[in-house]
Formats: C-alpha cells, structure tokens, sequence
C-alpha cells in the first residue's frame, strides 16, 4: 500500500485525538506518524499506525529545542529514506503547519496536506483555511478529533464505513481484583493551570473510599510524591508504576476517572471509560473536553482565565478549579455510575 505520514508534533492527548483521522488514513495507505517525544507512546496504541518516528519540533513543544540546522537536516535525510508518497499535517488551531511543511517538502515528499490561516505558497498541495468568516472551511470550534477529520478527508482520506469516529487504542484490559467499583484519580497534568489542588485530590479520596468505591491514584514517574500524597491510606497507588499501554488498561476496567483536561481525560475517552473533567478553561472545552464519553464538566469556563493558553494561572487563587468542592466530584461519579450517561455542565 502507499505509504502516508501523518504529523501531530505535540503531547500524548493530542495525538490520541488524532485517531479517528489516522485510521481515515490507514483505511487504504499504511501508515506511519511524526510524533514530538511525548506523543509517541500514545501514537503506538492507536489502530491504524504501522511506524512511528519521533522529533523534538522547535515550534511546536512547550519547552522547544534550540533550532539547529544539522538537526533539520537529519530530519529531512530519515523522511527522505521512507518515500513517503504524501503527508497529513494535523495542528490545532494555535499551531501552524507551514515551518513542518517546508521540511517534508526538502524530503521529497510530493503531496502535503494542512489547515492553515497564513498563504502557504508552494507548501501545502491540500490547504483548508480554518476560521468562521466568508470563504472559510474549516470551523474554529470543532472538537479536534473532528478538526483532524476534516484534515484528512480534504487530502482524500474518508472515515471508512462502520468507522464510528470515536477514540480508540490498542490495550490489554486489567482483570478486576476487588468487587467494589473502581474510579481512578489521576491529580497531575504537565501544565499547571490545569490541575486542581491536590488537597482537593486527597479529600475526594477519602469521600469516595468512604462511599464504598475503591480508589485507585496514577500518574507519571515524576508525580510520585503527588500521587503518594492523594491515595493517603484509602487509595492504592500506581503512580510511576504504568506504561501508558497500561495505564489504558487500568482506566479501561474504571467506573469512572477524575481528571483535568490532561492526556489521561483522553485515554479514558478512548477505552471508553465515563470522565469527571475538572476542565481549566484556558483552552476551550469546546475543543478539548473528553470526547464523546459519557462525562460531567466542572470548572468555571468564564473564569478570568478563559482562552488565555496560560500554562500558569493568571488569576491569583486558581478559582476556575479551586472552587470546586470534592464533594461535587462524589456527586459527579455517582451520577455517571447510576445513569452511565453524560451530565450536562
């Protein structure tokens, strides 16, 4: 089959947002993505993707490298030696694909397609030009897995038929070990604007355990202390202690996960698994809530902070998150858990 590259340069949420649009891809070509470091774990678990190659782009990652031409040119000589026969670059609306272009371009690659408010030139062969005003093709607040979709059906790739476009990952299920229902607490988030207090955490913790739920606590290895701290003596916890392969399997066998808008909320939207978003509204939910799972949103989405992209809150006390009582969280849990269907915000 023809070989495509599909780009998504940035953290492991986005790239599982992603995959509906690679297994668009994947339906006729094989496929293989361009991922940043923290993106490639989560590119190996999505169905569809054959390879995955991994960069550290200076444009795109929060604490980009230095730009450097000998790196640039390694990078162009590995896509040149894989004879790509065209590539799909999927941003957000903040990013631009243009700068990652060029470099495809330099590597021989002959049809590029992107999304892109700035003229591309000779750059992209497929451009859809994202906004809300006339002659504008691409809506400014589609949820991203359907920004990505239309990506990729503009540069020909159809969602294949039976495909219901929901996330999805290849994991292995955990087999459960305790009769109580599970709900799984995952404190940390790489940008702190987006994390609720961790003494919120920790009385949650004990507000579920006391309601007859067994509490389980992950996170990455840099988040142990966090992750100690929020199980307490009620919560098992597994942080630093999970793959991201099983991580999905652990939330996969949760009644439901409490999370900020992180790459957790994502990978319980792919293993289909109910979320209570604690959702910072630096960036639109719109946009980046969990998608289609069931799911309650808490946070106060016209907080000062609202669409500011602050990694750090701008307003003293983080009350878009602070505010929200631990009990509302039980609640929360407790509705999906009854009903196993969304609640509205």
């Amino acid at each position: 089959m023809r070989r495509v590259l599909v780009v998504r340069l940035d953290g492991a949420g986005d790239v599982l947002l992603s995959g509906p649009a690679v297994r668009a891809v994947a339906a006729g070509s094989d496929v293989t993505m361009l991922c940043g470091p923290d993106g490639a774990a989560a590119a190996r678990l999505l169905p569809g993707v054959t390879d995955v190659l991994t960069w550290a782009s200076p444009w795109v990652l929060a604490d980009p490298p230095a730009v450097r031409a000998a790196d640039l040119d390694r990078l162009v000589g590995r896509l040149a030696d894989w004879r790509f026969a065209e590539a799909v670059v999927l941003t957000s609306f903040h990013q631009s694909p243009l700068p990652t272009a060029l470099l495809l371009r330099l590597a021989g690659i002959d049809r590029i397609s992107g999304a892109s408010v700035d003229y591309p030139g000779a750059l992209l062969d497929v451009r859809l030009r994202p906004g809300d005003g006339p002659g504008d093709d691409l809506p400014e607040d589609l949820p991203e897995p359907e920004r990505a979709l239309r990506i990729a059906a503009a540069a020909g790739f159809d969602r294949p038929t039976g495909d219901d476009g929901r996330l999805a990952v290849r994991f292995t299920a955990v087999p459960p070990t305790d009769p109580r229902p599970t709900v799984v607490l995952h404190p940390g988030a790489a940008v702190p604007a987006r994390r609720w207090p961790a003494e919120h955490f920790r009385r949650a913790a004990e507000l579920l355990h006391a309601a007859g739920y067994r509490v389980v606590v992950t996170g990455g290895p840099d988040e142990r202390p966090l992750t100690a701290a929020v199980a307490g003596r009620d919560g098992l916890d597994l942080g630093g202690r999970t793959t991201l392969a099983e991580l999905a399997g652990v939330l996969a066998g949760a009644a439901a996960v409490v999370v900020g808008n992180t790459g957790a909320a994502h990978l319980a939207a792919a293993v289909g698994t109910p979320v209570v978003s604690l959702f910072a509204p630096v960036v639109p939910a719109t946009r980046w809530r969990p998608y289609r799972v069931p799911h309650v949103l808490l946070g106060d989405q016209h907080a000062g902070c609202r669409d500011t992209r602050a990694r750090d809150c701008p307003v003293p006390g983080h009350p878009c998150l602070s505010g929200v009582d631990p009990h509302r969280v039980l609640d929360a849990v407790r509705a999906l858990h009854a009903t196993d269907a969304a609640v509205p915000a």
